[in-house]
């Protein structure tokens, strides 16, 4: 598959038309108008956790917001729900193109089969999934991201901020995912400061078990590390993520949050100077450009990839303390030029 490039915006949309959902799953949606051809604009289905996550599936609903905004068109958005098999979420798919919608996008690994499925049946509407790169369809964009690259950033900020020599990972599910994080992670951390111990912590063998939707489990996974000394404690970890910012908040410590930028995220605002920063993917840019695509009638096909160079993968800075420090701004400013020119090949695994 090749990588497409994001293509601009052409034509405003027209006709309004209303929404009745009939898949499995609940859903919201946005009454404006649908293009001349009388297709709907961008539907979404989220990942394990839903909207208000503050992390993965909030930065995919900003998309949409996005491309709502710009091109008035209708839009939806359905939630999971629990217990689901792979065939409720192709139905979900399915229903959402069924009734016009284009682009339609799975948000999360857990969505391949599904997205595979719903794309044959509908070969002339274009899918998305984000995180996966194995569907290999004419319809298809694989929206995937190096977040090693922004992990290893991570590591680096977790090596130079840490008082004890020891920071710790959380990953919500153990799977290959979740280990490019723990591993950009934990070679940031060791090519900063070999003193630094790192300690890794996967919460669940699979999403089914609510690895990445049990803040409570994120909590506890947190709170062992910094009982084992742990100052600074990274989450991979979705919805459960809340839970180590938490802990850390509650024991005086750093955490680092995921995806989005967590300092700014409205639910954690009480824990926002306990954030030292984020290690973001552009979520968020990523759906809305393939709703753009669409929109110019040039759809992203393929593996559509964000990295550091794209800048779809990056560090928060929000947090002025974090923002503030030079010697940290500039180890993370050299880290980021050695990867983007390949000096530093970061792990994946």
């Amino acid at each position: 598959m090749r990588r497409i490039s994001r293509i601009t915006v052409a034509g405003a949309a027209t006709a309004s038309l209303a929404l009745a959902l009939s898949a499995c799953g609940g859903t919201s949606t946005s009454a404006g108008s649908s293009d001349s051809k009388g297709d709907k604009g961008l539907a979404i289905a989220y990942d394990v956790g839903g909207k208000g996550d503050q992390s993965f599936n909030d930065a995919a609903y900003a998309g949409l917001e996005q491309a709502k905004k710009e091109f008035g068109y209708e839009t939806a958005d359905v939630e999971p729900t629990e217990g689901e098999t792979d065939a409720d979420k192709e139905q979900r798919l399915v229903s959402l193109a069924k009734q016009g919608h284009n682009p339609v996008i799975g948000v999360g690994y857990a969505y391949a089969s599904a997205v595979k499925g719903a794309a044959e049946k509908f070969p002339d509407t274009t899918f998305g999934i984000v995180d996966d790169s194995t569907i290999n369809a004419k319809n298809v964009a694989d929206l995937v991201f190096n977040e090693e690259q922004a992990s290893y950033l991570a590591g680096v900020a977790a090596a130079k901020s840490t008082k004890s020599k020891v920071v710790g990972f959380v990953g919500g599910v153990d799977i290959p995912l979740i280990h490019k994080f723990q591993a950009g992670f934990a070679q940031g951390v060791k090519d900063t400061d070999p003193k630094v111990k790192v300690l890794s912590q996967y919460l669940t063998q699979t999403a089914e078990e609510g690895g990445f939707a049990s803040p409570d489990k994120g909590k506890t996974a947190a709170e062992g590390q910094i009982e084992k000394k742990a100052d600074v404690v990274y989450a991979a970890a979705g919805l459960s993520g809340q839970g180590v910012i938490e802990a850390a908040a509650a024991k005086k410590v750093w955490a680092i949050g995921v995806d989005s930028d967590q300092y700014k995220q409205e639910a954690l605002a009480k824990y926002k100077d306990s954030i030292l920063t984020s290690a973001m993917k552009d979520v968020a840019k990523a759906v809305y450009s393939l709703a753009k695509s669409v929109e110019d009638g040039k759809p992203e096909t393929g593996i559509v990839r964000g990295d550091l160079k794209t800048g779809e993968v990056s560090l928060s800075n929000s947090n002025p303390k974090f923002a503030d420090d030079a010697e940290l701004q500039e180890a993370i400013k050299t880290a980021k030029e050695k990867i983007i020119s390949g000096e530093i090949k970061v792990k994946s695994s």
